[in-house]
């Protein structure tokens, strides 16, 4: 009871702001996933309303800290199946996740924290020394110059120019599609990405079911 109390507090706090978890759904992950999963859920709440009013550069450096704390795992053995994208709320019941969803939690949690989601880029890379391919999150503090980047295999926040080890390819949000050219500016590639529409489509669907 203690637990519902505090979560319910914080869903109040912040009524407006994905991810937020009512009770009822609480109470269906304590039943599906165990008091584990709703800590873990109790303590992303908690923390993210402490970050609320802290100046931005320290909430990117905390956010990215504390979000990449939570256990990496590929998706064929988390979703049994190929690149999948989890919602934020599949993330924290799960526990576990692959680069594209700590890219996804980092995303949402800022724009919960009051950042603007127009500066804010799922972003597409390969790893020049593995070429594997890896997505990371990018934050353009100024469009006149290169985004910060927040990694989940790196604790230090680092503009793009200092990532010598990433090839980017493109830049993804809600506006579309994006590369950037040799004066650091964004321009449209394509106005929709199927996969980041689906995951939207997902998430309106949580807002909806409880």
């Amino acid at each position: 009871m203690k637990f519902i109390l505090m979560l319910l507090v914080t869903t109040i706090v912040f009524a407006n702001s994905y991810p937020t978890f009512s009770n009822k759904e609480l109470q269906k992950i304590q039943q599906n996933s165990g008091t584990i999963a709703c800590n873990r859920i109790e303590d992303y709440l908690q923390t993210m309303k402490k970050f609320k009013h802290l100046p931005k550069r320290i909430q990117l450096t905390k956010v990215n800290t504390y979000l990449n704390q939570l256990l990496p795992q590929v998706d064929t053995l988390n979703q049994k199946c190929t690149d999948y994208w989890e919602t934020p709320k599949e993330f924290l019941e799960i526990g576990y996740g692959d680069c594209e969803d700590y890219v996804i939690i980092k995303y949402f949690t800022l724009i919960k924290l009051g950042f603007a989601k127009n500066r804010l880029f799922f972003t597409t890379v390969r790893e020049k020394h593995s070429g594997q391919y890896h997505m990371v999150l990018s934050y353009f503090e100024d469009f006149h110059k290169q985004p910060l980047v927040l990694d989940n295999l790196s604790f230090r926040i680092l503009d793009l120019r200092k990532r010598d080890d990433l090839k980017v390819d493109r830049f993804i949000n809600h506006q579309g599609v994006f590369k950037l050219d040799e004066q650091n500016k964004l321009y449209w590639v394509s106005r929709t990405h199927k996969k980041f529409d689906i995951l939207l489509a997902r998430i309106n669907k949580e807002k909806r079911l409880f």
